[in-house]
């Protein structure tokens, strides 16, 4: 039943193919007759057929049972492509016109060739190259061959049956052109697959590393190697992995480790890989900076730097610079270097390790700061009794200083950027401990300064009193609880100055002018200087005699009294005393009238010359002698007409006197010898009326006006002899 419907299905075919050919008979080209049919490629076949007259195309069917492919084509010969490999094709052709087309040819039958196989390679090393396929259906043997791709040297080629083949002995680096088929049980070869490969290329040789410590970066160099497109340098260590890829023959790897070793390789690769490492080179970097760095000063003076360890280390040098620029060094295979150090100076330190490679790189760079120097040359420039003033030179790293006093436990203390301190509020006369000493910020207090004593001025002395003696001086006593001190004092006024010095507690001031206001005070001194001045007290001299007096005779009972200012007198008090009497005045003025004074006795001056205060000074003068009495029962007698005599009464004592007549027509004058109590004038005019005065002269010659005058006229008739008529009597004038 099957096989029937598969005939039945032929014979209409053909029945319609008959009728078709028939009816076109006129009109549709010849049928074409097939040559041959062939396949050079897996995909398609070739068809070869006699040329149709008339027809424009042709059209190629090829069924496989499966599918039908028509593939239209000009003419003879044509190819239906799109096809599978290795497949049995029935291959027909009809010839196309305008008119129509001509019934399918009688049938042809060819296989496509084997496909091509698909190729995989690879260079496995530098001389070989890996081939490698799948299975090609209905092959039995492969064929593949190598050559150099530029065409230059000799083909390898070789079969087999295995799906891979490796070409060995190759050249490094060089392109090569693979080209493979497969074939049938029958021979026939299928498609061939062509490809390019290129041979890895070789370790690269000579290398060369060189070693910047400073920057830690290595430059490494080779020889070029045949085929290279690209190198890769390898810095390996234990803890890490850094590279550099170039095109060219040298490279530098940077951000190396110090202390690190580290082994150096080249690969060289292309499109084929890369190289193997044959050999590598060591490199040892520098040694890293030494850490733990500590610095001591112990004892002052003395620098102590001290380091850890490092690798890769052969040696280390400790550099310490100063900030006034100079540096030094030390070279040790040890971990610790001794330096010498100056107070006040900050050092700049750093630590390097050295190994055949260099000098390790910075590490961290420690400054270490002295202390700052003791100031040497303190000098008190100012001491007085509660305060010291100190200066010294400015020392090294100091930023402040400290200044102490100390007396026992009581501490007097001062700080101050600048090299001078007034330490105040001291005691006086007394020996301080002064130390100063220098601070900085970072190093604190220099606690080994040497101190200096230090002693206040004396105390000032308290005067307790200001006393006179008998004798006119001025003794001035004080209070002082100073030792071994030297007192002066010191009376200052208008008149000058005025000075007594003592190791005790008074002393005596002589010569001090009367009459002056003082100021005096008290200075203790020692060898440590001079106190304050005490608190003055005032001190008032007597008031000054007067330089003159003078003691004139004013009337026979009444003397004037006079005398010049006495300096600081204010009062005078005025004594005249005699073995009859007293007489006394008070006077704010420089002359004073005294009465009650009897004539003819010697009399002792005395003067008090009394300040505002009361102070009094006696002043003494040389006895004053009163004059002589007036004398009593002056009385004229005429001698002759022109002779006059005069007759008194003389006072007690022996007195020289002198008579005066004055009248009208002159006057007249006679003076008596010594004891004599009258005196005769001569020729005078009579009938005159005459003024007449008996006084005493003085033993200085002068002649007192004070005493009374009487009136008498002298007649010219009568007797020559007898007395002259009195007329009274007149006041003194």
């Amino acid at each position: 039943m099957a096989g029937g419907p598969k005939k039945c299905l032929s014979f209409i075919g053909f029945s319609l193919i008959c009728l078709k050919m028939v009816a076109s008979a006129n009109t549709a080209p010849e049928i074409p007759t097939i040559d041959q049919a062939y396949s050079k490629i897996s995909t398609s076949i070739t068809v070869e057929w006699a040329t149709v007259p008339g027809a424009t195309s042709y059209l190629l069917t090829a069924e496989d049972g499966d599918t039908v492919i028509e593939t239209m084509v000009a003419n003879s010969p044509g190819t239906v492509t799109g096809l599978k490999a290795a497949t049995l094709y029935q291959i027909t052709v009809r010839s196309v016109s305008a008119t129509g087309r001509s019934p399918a040819s009688l049938p042809k039958q060819a296989k496509t060739v084997l496909a091509a196989p698909i190729l995989e390679v690879s260079s496995t090393s530098p001389d070989s190259i890996l081939v490698q396929w799948e299975a090609v259906y209905m092959a039995i043997g492969f064929s593949v061959s190598i050559m150099r791709a530029n065409g230059l040297g000799r083909i390898w080629k070789e079969n087999t049956t295995n799906t891979s083949l490796t070409f060995t002995r190759l050249d490094a680096g060089t392109l090569y052109t693979i080209k493979a088929y497969a074939w049938n049980a029958n021979g026939t070869p299928g498609d061939d697959s062509t490809c390019n490969q290129r041979t890895s290329p070789r370790a690269p040789a000579s290398i060369q590393v060189s070693l910047d410590g400073g920057a830690l970066k290595a430059s490494v160099s080779w020889a070029p190697t045949e085929g290279a497109f690209n190198y890769t340098v390898m810095a390996l260590s234990d803890s890490s992995e850094l590279s550099c890829s170039t095109t060219l023959s040298a490279c530098t790897i940077s951000s190396l480790q110090c202390g690190t070793e580290y082994l150096i390789s080249v690969l060289a690769s292309n499109d084929a890989g890369s190289s193997k490492s044959t050999s590598s080179e060591a490199l040892k970097t520098v040694a890293c900076a030494p850490g733990r760095v500590t610095i001591q000063e112990d004892p002052p003076g003395h620098l102590s730097v001290a380091w850890s360890n490092v690798d890769l280390g052969d040696y280390y040098v400790a550099f310490v610079k100063s900030d006034d620029g100079l540096e030094v060094h030390c070279n040790t295979s040890l971990t610790q270097c001794n330096f010498l150090s100056e107070c006040g100076f900050t050092y700049f330190i750093s630590v390097f390790a050295y190994n055949k490679a260099g000098q390790s790189p910075l590490g961290d760079v420690f400054n270490y700061t002295t202390a700052p120097c003791c100031p040497s040359d303190i000098n008190p420039v100012l001491v007085s009794s509660d305060r010291v003033e100190i200066v010294w030179s400015p020392v090294r790293g100091a930023e402040l200083y400290e200044t102490k006093a100390v007396d026992g436990f009581k501490v007097v203390e001062c700080n101050d950027t600048a090299p001078a301190c007034t330490l105040s509020a001291l005691e006086c006369d007394t020996k301080y401990n002064v130390t100063v000493y220098s601070f900085s910020e970072v190093r604190g207090s220099n606690m080994s300064c040497t101190s200096r004593f230090v002693t206040t001025a004396p105390c000032s002395p308290e005067i307790k009193n200001v006393s006179k003696d008998a004798f006119s001086m001025i003794r001035v006593h004080w209070r002082s609880t100073n030792d071994d001190a030297t007192y002066t004092v010191t009376a200052q006024g208008e008149k000058g100055l005025y000075r007594c010095s003592s190791k005790g507690e008074s002393c005596v001031m002589g010569s001090l002018p009367c009459g002056s206001v003082f100021s005096v005070t008290a200075v203790a001194e020692t060898q440590a200087g001079r106190s304050l001045p005490s608190f003055s007290v005032p001190l008032e001299t007597v008031p000054c005699c007067p330089a003159g007096l003078t003691v004139t005779q004013v009337t026979q009972s009444v003397i004037n009294v006079s005398w010049t200012v006495g300096t600081g007198a204010q009062t005078y008090v005025t004594v005249l005393e005699s073995h009859t009497g007293q007489s006394k005045c008070l006077t704010h003025q420089n002359q004073c009238l005294l009465g009650c004074i009897t004539c003819g006795v010697n009399y002792t001056v005395a003067l008090k010359a009394i300040s505002a205060t009361g102070l009094t000074a006696d002043c003494t003068y040389q006895s004053y002698s009163s004059s002589a009495c007036c004398p009593l029962g002056v009385k004229l007698y005429r001698l002759s007409p022109n002779g006059i005599r005069i007759y008194w009464q003389a006072s007690r004592g022996s007195t020289n006197y002198s008579t005066d007549l004055y009248g009208s027509k002159g006057i007249f004058t006679c003076a008596p010898r010594a004891g004599l109590s009258f005196c005769d004038v001569t020729e005078i005019p009579c009938g005159d009326v005459y003024t007449v005065m008996v006084s005493p002269v003085a033993e200085t010659g002068l002649k007192l006006t004070f005493c009374p005058k009487k009136i008498y006229s002298v007649t010219c008739s009568g007797s020559t002899l007898g007395m002259v008529i009195y007329r009274g009597k007149r006041n003194a004038e």
